[in-house]
Parts: C-alpha cells; sequence; structure tokens
C-alpha cells in the first residue's frame, strides 16, 4: 500500500502499524477508492503476476497462496477469475483493510483472513503452514533495507520447495536523472487517467510519495541481490514502469 502523505520527520527505523496511517479507516478507505487511477498500469502489472501464476503454479491443484499486504483483497479476486487454489491466505496489518477484503470476497471455506503487520510474522509469526505462492504488493517499501532482508528471508522460510515468490512493488532508481523521468512519467500517467475535477489533487502525488519518509524504497538491484544471497533461484525482474517493479524468485 503506497503511503502518499508526507511525514512530519525521518523516520530511523519502521514504526509499528498500529501507530501508522494504514491503522485508520478513513485513510484505508481513500487509498482503496483512488489506487486504480493513480498507480500506473495496476492492471497490467496484476495479468502479468497472473500469467505467472498460470505458467509455474496452475498445474497443483493443491496449491497453497499468500498474499502478504493483502489491502482489499482485489488481487485475490482477479486471481480467482481464471484459477481455484487449494487454499488462500490473505495478511494485512489494517482491520479496515481485512474486512474489505472479506466484503469483496465474501466467505469461503479455503479462505484464511488474518490480521498481522510485518513486525508481527518475524516476531510471533501466526502462519503455521508454508506457501506454493506468496504475493506482495506495494507494501514492503515501508521496511528499511535490513527488515526487508528478513522479511525476504521469512519467505523464503515459509515456500515449499519449488514454490514462487512474486512482488509488486516501488524501487529506487539507479541514478537521479532517470527518477525525474520516472516521476515525470508518473505524473503523465494521472493527468490522462482521473477525471478533471479530482485531476489537481492526484497530480501531487508522485512528490509526495518522494517527500513521505515512511516510504523507504531500495534500488531492483539490491533487492534482488538479497533475495539470490537469501537461496531464491530464478531471481529476476518480471515488469517495470519507471519505478514500479515486479521482480520475484524461486526456492
Amino acid at each position: 500500500m503506497l503511503r502518499i502523505e508526507v511525514a512530519p520527520e525521518k523516520k530511523k527505523s519502521m514504526s509499528k502499524f498500529e501507530k501508522s496511517r494504514w491503522a485508520g479507516s478513513e485513510f484505508s478507505r481513500n487509498y482503496r477508492d483512488e489506487a486504480n487511477i493513480y498507480l500506473p498500469f495496476r492492471s497490467q502489472f496484476i495479468e502479468i503476476t497472473k500469467s505467472f501464476y498460470e505458467y509455474f503454479i496452475s498445474q497443483n491443484t493443491e496449491a497453497r497462496v499468500l498474499d502478504l499486504g493483502c489491502g482489499d483483497g482485489l488481487f485475490i479476486q482477479e486471481l480467482l477469475k481464471s484459477f481455484t487454489p487449494a487454499k488462500v491466505t490473505l495478511v494485512d496489518g489494517s482491520n479496515e483493510m481485512l474486512e474489505a477484503a472479506k466484503e469483496r470476497l465474501g466467505s469461503q471455506a479455503n479462505f484464511n483472513f488474518t490480521r498481522a503487520s510485518f513486525q508481527e510474522l518475524l516476531t510471533n509469526d501466526p502462519l503455521n503452514e508454508n506457501f506454493d505462492f506468496i504475493y506482495s504488493s506495494l507494501a514492503i517499501h515501508h521496511l528499511p533495507f535490513d527488515e526487508k532482508i528478513k522479511l525476504y528471508a521469512y519467505i523464503h522460510k515459509r515456500l515449499s520447495p519449488g514454490g514462487h515468490f512474486v512482488h509488486y512493488d516501488v524501487v529506487v532508481s539507479p541514478t537521479e536523472k532517470l527518477e525525474k523521468w520516472y516521476l515525470l512519467l508518473w505524473r503523465q500517467w494521472i493527468k490522462e487517467h482521473p477525471a478533471k475535477e479530482r485531476r489537481g489533487k492526484l497530480l501531487g502525488i508522485p512528490d509526495q510519495y518522494k517527500s513521505n519518509q515512511d516510504n523507504i524504497p531500495d534500488t531492483l538491484k539490491a533487492q534482488l541481490e538479497a533475495l539470490n544471497k537469501i537461496g531464491f533461484n530464478d531471481v529476476n525482474c518480471f515488469f517495470k514502469c519507471g519505478i514500479f517493479s515486479l521482480f520475484g524468485g524461486r526456492k
């Protein structure tokens, strides 16, 4: 979930989720209502992930899927339009988001909704099983790099042998010039998509993203190297548009 508010001061480490704005219902609702407008090629990122799932996972009729930072459950809803995993676990630190996911997806016997922050996964893991496919969207960039590595190691541990991790998130550009161009592309996307009466508000989102020090993205290169060191195989970037990247690997 991409935070767009300007933080009052720089945080040296990630704060407890319960103290963040994602724990508040109004902030979470605003994100849900506007994400499709200000996230470039969001539907394409989802379709490519579904293609990945079809190619690598769909033959497994007993596949177990984990969505880390599931938000309102949009990805799982889209996945279920084409595939029927045996079990789906959705994890989010926001009660508001989990309730929205339950409303979107309905109650099914093979669904498990778990309220847990990344901190809680790392310190008091509530999950007692492994998964064949782990997905995360626009959430891990809130962690400083050392905690990203810990979470990636946790994900590797929670994957079944041969299981895959796919991560859709923002990354830091390797140079300042590229970063400026990528942010320009982002503004152009926003300008072309929302209704005119909302354009003024939403065009400021890329600058707010850069100013908000709760956002702590790292370079794609550094994260791919981290996945390799942890022990992931077939590590690669699967799709990229500006600062938005889809990448991951196999256990």
